[in-house]
């Protein structure tokens, strides 16, 4: 065979493209074959055919890249499967899910992080795309303009160029955050509040910090240095204390997904409701929260969905900001960064696999709540 590389891509994708019409004819005729059998129609047959036909490559992809893989995630759970040891996966059968449930101290750690983001994370996140699609939602000039901007953040997504720009803004001494939290710190109500935030948020991140290491002397200490002083400034990336607040705020940065589907809801809310409010003396608040608000509730229980797996699953923020500051990804890291941690640093497969099937049972049970408990506040009376 030629050696030329671009020769041996020609023939993988011929090969490939032979595959994807073999594969589609084979399901489809297996499919013809069977309606056969039931006592279906000539024409009826031919229908099933091309149905599926059409459908195969997808079927293909499905199986051979999702279901196959899958199956081996779950063998290999139960194993005890390194790849630098070349040496076949061992079965151990539940030592792995043991192991991480009863003795890992680390996966209960990614474990409380992963239940910080999401617990105070998701909330902060919904409120600002909330507020910024009720904003929206007014008309004015330059409307377009603004919807553009809120939403870019999604489109740029979180790639390394975006963090890394992240990375240099929350720097504690140069970063530009800081530099506006020191310029709007001057005025002395504000100063107060601002203060009042970094004490609450140190407070609570003791707290879960002391959860993962099972002593709460940094608490102890946060409490004992008081209220802190005026020239005191979040250490985003620089201080255990505040980075999982850091990749909240890079969590909320990105609620563009969330806005847009708010927005439609506000859109969809008949303005018929609003206008008898008016006349009766509501005031916009009052119509927000009792005519607007309810009727979202739809749109909220969807977004709630979307944004804790999204927070379960949360990696690149972590892996881009910590990666590299070795003290600092204990106070950080999610079950997701534990699970690449791992597999793909540790090359430990059968027990990284072991930890994402307890994610997929964990985002199944979060899942399955959230549905029993939606007929108790979601509304869909009007939809």
């Amino acid at each position: 065979m030629s050696t030329n590389p671009y020769i041996q891509l020609l023939i993988t994708v011929l090969l490939t493209i032979v595959f994807i019409a073999a594969s589609s004819y084979g399901i489809g005729a297996l499919a013809r074959w069977i309606a056969r059998l039931r006592g279906a129609k000539p024409s009826k047959q031919e229908k099933v055919f091309a149905g599926y036909l059409f459908a195969s490559p997808w079927i293909v992809g499905f199986l051979i890249f999702v279901v196959i893989p899958m199956g081996f995630s779950l063998y290999w759970s139960f194993t005890d499967y390194r790849v630098i040891s070349n040496e076949p996966p061992h079965w151990i059968g539940l030592a792995n899910y043991a192991n991480l449930l009863f003795h890992d101290s680390s996966f209960k750690a990614a474990l409380v992080n992963t239940l910080y983001l999401t617990v105070i994370g998701l909330p902060l996140e919904m409120a600002v795309a909330l507020f910024l699609a009720a904003l929206l939602n007014r008309k004015a000039k330059g409307e377009r303009i603004f919807r553009m901007a809120f939403y870019l953040p999604v489109i740029l997504g979180f790639n390394t160029a975006v963090l890394l720009a992240w990375r240099l803004m929350l720097n504690t001494g140069t970063g530009i955050i800081n530099q506006l939290w020191r310029a709007v710190s001057t005025f002395a109500p504000v100063s107060y509040l601002l203060r009042a935030g970094i004490y609450v948020q140190e407070v609570t991140a003791a707290f879960f910090l002391g959860i993962n290491n099972g002593t709460f002397n940094l608490l102890n200490k946060v409490i004992e240095a008081g209220f802190p002083a005026a020239n005191r400034v979040p250490g985003w990336v620089q201080s255990p204390l505040w980075s999982k607040m850091s990749v909240i705020l890079l969590i909320v940065w990105g609620c563009g997904q969330m806005m847009l589907i708010f927005l439609a809801g506000l859109n969809n809310v008949p303005k018929e409701l609003h206008e008898a409010a008016e006349v009766d003396g509501a005031s916009p608040m009052q119509r927000f929260w009792k005519i607007s608000f309810p009727l979202l509730t739809p749109y909220v229980f969807y977004n709630l969905i979307v944004g804790m797996i999204a927070s379960i699953q949360i990696f690149e923020p972590i892996f881009v900001l910590y990666r590299d500051n070795q003290p600092l990804v204990s106070s950080a890291i999610s079950i997701v960064y534990y699970l690449w941690q791992k597999s793909f640093s540790h090359f430990e497969i059968g027990y990284g696999a072991a930890i994402s099937w307890i994610i997929l049972v964990l985002i199944l049970i979060v899942t399955v709540i959230q549905f029993r408990l939606q007929n108790r506040w979601v509304n869909y009376d009007l939809y």
